[in-house]
């Protein structure tokens, strides 16, 4: 196979009746997929569409998201989704960036697109993916999703995807700044959904929470169609609704961020529930607390596994499921704190400002050579960049042991100076993350006129508890170096999140850097 059209295909062909994706009580076989794959690419071709014209998508999870993903994965259009919890402004970046022909959108963001609409002027047409059953009347500027589904032909368009087109625009979560929009060839797509069937395995039914507008929102859904597996969608992340789709869905894999796991072992009824389906669980997109996971893995079993990686690199490092030994020696249990060895298929290092590679130990840049990254969309400047000496620059400091295993310690624009020594968040979110009253942790630093910045800790404390600052600070003296401690708190109900799960520090930067 040189598309994922072909795949599309190659499934409806070997496996029609196998369901492919599953949103509350729609269910929709591969066959079917594939039909209307082919249909809306077919009405997107009669709307004026040529082979790599993009096609912009706002919208939370959904059936329809995935057919706008099969239509133009068949055709040769490229799909650029949109972050459905952005503003107006961010929104105007992401349109003017992409230059989309056709935007769908959910009807609850019709007012969003609607206050910027006259700033959009590439648009030629807007569709509304869920006009037929909303109450809400259908927007005179755009038109209906289902007709324009109908419209269209089961054979599909003249066109079809080629093995070089560009598949993807995933922009990325602006943790340092505003998003940039990455390409994916349909070549570069392929090698995800190997690498991702290799974790998600036969007979598998993910459960799907993360967002499709990201790129492990679409895949984990690569894989599982790699395998002619089952897709089970959840239009946003709710722990009891987690706990039942596992159980009553019998999901066998899953992808969780810290936060999410938190909520879900939190939860008072997490033992009523038959969760022996689950058989893969990834811990990813930022570093996961080994206290966390180590609670998690009592519970659901030898399941998890620890992956690192970025929207430009793919997968980079994994921790495997046997090497998550919570009950093992002291470096075993030290070694969950790692993101596990680089992949056999990537070239990676860890180097210093000289481009040289660090010694054990010593932190540095992440850097890999992956088949993945294509550049950045509209960008050739930050493609230069981050590419600078042939590597690919992740931005993303860490170092390895004497075992190679790989420990995130900060991104490289987060890392703290304070007093002229470096701080990393990553080792003092450990430290917080360990008093049992501690949910979430985020360490950021903030302007101080004596050491240039402090650090300050942004905490969510678990249901019920109380705790006071200097309390926490104190408790994080017993772990790390005095320097290291946070020199204020603020005690919080909830962090805020970016659309890949990882906190959003630059919002908290804003927030109190004046504070």
């Amino acid at each position: 196979m040189k598309t994922v059209g072909e795949l599309i295909e190659r499934n409806a062909a070997l496996y029609p009746n196998n369901t492919a994706f599953v949103l509350d009580q729609q269910r929709l076989s591969y066959a079917e997929y594939a039909r209307r794959a082919r249909c809306l690419a077919s009405a997107l071709e009669t709307l004026g569409l040529l082979r790599q014209d993009r096609v912009g998508i706002l919208s939370a999870n959904s059936i329809e998201y995935f057919e706008v993903y099969g239509a133009c994965e068949w055709s040769g259009y490229i799909v650029a989704p949109y972050n459905f919890r952005c503003a107006g402004p961010e929104l105007v970046h992401f349109v003017l960036d992409s230059a989309p022909r056709v935007v769908f959108f959910e009807a609850a963001f019709a007012p969003l697109i609607a206050s910027v609409r006259d700033q959009l002027g590439s648009v030629d047409h807007w569709v509304c993916i869920d006009a037929a059953g909303s109450a809400e009347p259908l927007a005179e500027w755009a038109q209906c999703y289902h007709a324009l589904l109908a419209s269209g032909d089961p054979a599909g368009p003249r066109q079809r995807a080629r093995v070089d087109d560009i598949a993807y625009i995933f922009y990325t979560s602006g943790t340092t700044g505003r998003p940039k929009g990455v390409s994916y060839s349909h070549t570069a797509a392929l090698t995800v959904a190997q690498r991702q069937g290799r974790h998600i395995g036969a007979d598998a039914r993910l459960l799907q929470i993360t967002p499709a507008f990201h790129v492990g929102g679409k895949g984990f859904p690569l894989g599982v169609m790699w395998m002619s597996g089952t897709t089970v969608l959840a239009r946003s992340f709710d722990p009891l609704k987690f706990l039942q789709s596992v159980q009553e869905e019998r999901i066998t894999y899953c992808f969780v961020v810290a936060p999410m796991l938190q909520a879900i072992m939190d939860h008072p009824r997490i033992r009523e529930f038959d969760l022996s389906s689950l058989r893969h669980a990834m811990a990813a997109s930022a570093a996961t607390p080994v206290v966390l996971l180590r609670r998690a893995i009592e519970v659901f079993g030898p399941v998890f596994f620890v992956a690192y990686g970025s929207t430009e690199a793919g997968n980079v490092c994994t921790l495997e499921k046997h090497e998550m030994r919570i009950n093992g020696s002291p470096a075993d249990i030290a070694r969950l704190a790692s993101v596990g060895h680089f992949n056999p298929e990537i070239e990676a290092a860890v180097l210093d400002e000289q481009g040289q590679p660090c010694a054990p130990g010593v932190a540095g840049e992440i850097c890999v050579k992956s088949p993945v990254f294509q550049g950045y969309w509209n960008n050739s400047v930050a493609t230069i960049e981050a590419t600078r000496s042939g590597w690919l620059h992740t931005g993303d400091m860490g170092y390895l042991d004497e075992e190679n295993y790989l420990f995130l310690v900060d991104r490289k624009k987060d890392m703290i100076i304070s007093g002229g020594e470096n701080i990393y968040s990553r080792e003092v979110e450990e430290a917080l993350s360990l008093h049992p009253s501690v949910a979430i942790a985020a360490v950021i630093g903030v302007p101080d006129a004596t050491w240039g910045e402090s650090v300050k800790a942004i905490v969510s404390l678990r249901p019920g508890a109380e705790l006071g600052e200097n309390e926490l600070i104190e408790h994080c003296r017993q772990h790390i170096a005095r320097y290291k401690c946070p020199r204020s708190i603020a005690f919080v109900v909830e962090l805020p999140l970016l659309g890949s799960g990882k906190i959003d520090k630059v919002s908290l930067r804003k927030r109190y850097a004046a504070v």
